[in-house]
């Protein structure tokens, strides 16, 4: 796996550090490692995990089911966001991959481990296969796009031989044919699992073609626009230009997108809403429209949504 990082030399050394405790008659702090509590009420899916677990519940567990470990701290606001987010997506797995819980400041081994890797910010995701580590995720984003990253990543491993084929559906039973609607959404995701964007716009049209109403079409239809938008940008120019652009809209729309794709949610609001603030005309609605859209990629009782709403008003009126 290209970026892949071996944790066996970790593991080799925390072994040696628990046999010279054992050896000392000292047992490990927090417990026999394996003792991991399960985290969030989320079941056997989710684990939180100490240095003194790390091994046992993600090393050893990932010679046969993909783990995936979630570095974060209970002062990381975009950590409380991401989190639940990864949870519910490793409960609706149901094994099929797990959920490994790292909180930085209670276990500072995992800790500098992490900045060892050359990571420097939270919330944090790696995946874990075969004992080796792969960086994964770094920062928060919606549940679409989030859901998105990891069919794409285990259909990558299935395709470098690294985990097996995904087994077939079953039929539905005789009689019982899927509705159109379900057929359409099936060919949705099936358009997003092989990375086939325009394909899976053309479905959530089709969907919102008989359903104007449709939230969960008009979430995917966002996603893959937006998908579809960055793949021709480059991010770090993209940026570059709207700091030196303050009065290009359409610079300032280009690094909006930028932002939602790396999880920076308000700063792409903020942006926008300051683009509305200070221009007129056309200019002005294609900041308002854009910012509309983007309001599209998260439920509409979030939070950010509702302070960028009313930031929006306080700058049109």
């Amino acid at each position: 796996m290209h970026g892949a990082i071996d944790l066996g030399a970790r593991q080799a050394a925390t072994r040696k550090q628990q046999e010279r405790r054992a050896h000392a008659g000292a047992e490990p702090a927090g417990g026999p490692a394996g003792g991991a509590a399960e985290g969030g009420g989320a079941g056997q899916y989710v684990v939180d995990v100490t240095d003194q677990t790390f091994n046992t519940e993600v090393v050893e567990r990932s010679q046969s089911v993909p783990v995936l470990v979630d570095f974060w701290a209970d002062w990381c606001g975009p950590c409380k966001q991401l989190g639940p987010i990864l949870e519910k997506l490793a409960t609706e797995a149901a094994g099929k991959w797990i959920l490994a819980k790292v909180d930085i400041d209670a276990n500072p081994q995992l800790g500098a481990y992490m900045q060892q890797m050359g990571v420097r910010g939270i919330p944090f995701v790696a995946a874990v296969v075969a004992g080796q580590l792969l960086p994964f995720l770094n920062g928060a984003a919606p549940e679409p796009q989030v859901r998105q990253a990891i069919d794409q990543l285990f259909e990558a491993l299935r395709q470098e031989g690294i985990l097996p084929e995904a087994p077939e559906g079953e039929a539905a039973p005789a009689g019982e044919e899927p509705s159109p609607a379900e057929s359409v959404y099936a060919a949705a995701e099936d358009a997003l699992q092989r990375g086939d964007l325009d394909g899976a716009k053309a479905a959530f049209e089709q969907i919102l073609a008989r359903d104007p109403r449709d939230g969960q079409a008009k979430q995917g239809l966002s996603l893959v626009e937006l998908s579809l938008r960055v793949r021709g940008l480059d991010a770090e120019r993209a940026v570059q230009e709207a700091a030196a652009k303050p009065g290009d809209v359409q610079a300032q729309i280009h690094a909006a997108d930028v932002e939602m794709v790396s999880g920076r949610i308000e700063d792409a609001f903020a942006r926008l809403v300051t683009a509305v603030r200070g221009s007129a005309g056309d200019d002005r609605d294609a900041a308002r429209t854009h910012l509309l859209s983007l309001f599209e990629l998260l439920p509409p009782d979030d939070p950010r949504v509702g302070k960028a709403r009313r930031s929006l008003q306080a700058a049109l009126f």
